[in-house]
């Protein structure tokens, strides 16, 4: 009887499992290392090949859906440069896009709701490094280290009874 040799498969759990496939090994197979910790999610990807994602930031909420293309996006029906008139608006959008050299290859299509226009760009740019990361899963350790796939949980804080807005007091007369 001849014994079949089969691909030796490691489990991690904890760090000194990591340290044990590590060994003495060489900075080049850090990649092969954080392969073997770190397990790929699979894709997500809908019948029309679009990923699709949900952005949120203050009050607006974003749905997003992601697809390649020839870098066109689209805000409520209209061309990013029409809803979003200023450049640093479109400069937040694209963020996520260019962290991950993918500038000009997917198609966006975003609908907004809630809030102002720049809430409404945090959301869209969160729900883009949401879609981007479901469409391609190893981009998920670059976008996260960008901080892109956190949630902006700042809102506006809400006026109290006695207050002229949330903090501020009223003006002080002597007399």
């Amino acid at each position: 009887m001849t014994e079949e040799t089969t691909p030796e498969t490691t489990t991690v759990s904890d760090l000194a499992d990591l340290k044990e496939i590590a060994g003495d090994a060489p900075q080049g197979d850090a990649a092969e290392i954080a392969r073997v910790a770190m397990p790929l999610r699979d894709r997500e990807i809908d019948a029309q090949g679009r990923s699709y994602a949900t952005g949120r930031r203050k009050d607006a909420v974003a749905r997003v859906w992601v697809k390649p293309g020839t870098g066109k996006i689209i805000v409520n029906g209209k061309d990013q440069e029409t809803y979003f008139a200023r450049p640093t608006l479109r400069l937040v959008i694209n963020q996520p896009f260019t962290i991950t050299d993918r500038s000009g290859q997917f198609d966006v299509v975003a609908t907004v709701r809630g809030g102002g226009l720049s809430g409404q760009a945090g959301a869209v740019k969160h729900g883009i490094a949401q879609a981007l990361t479901k469409y391609e899963p190893e981009l998920r350790s670059t976008v996260k280290a960008a901080g892109f796939l956190t949630r902006d949980s700042r809102v506006v804080e809400r006026k109290k009874y006695g207050k002229a807005k949330a903090r501020r007091s009223f003006q002080f007369s002597k007399r």
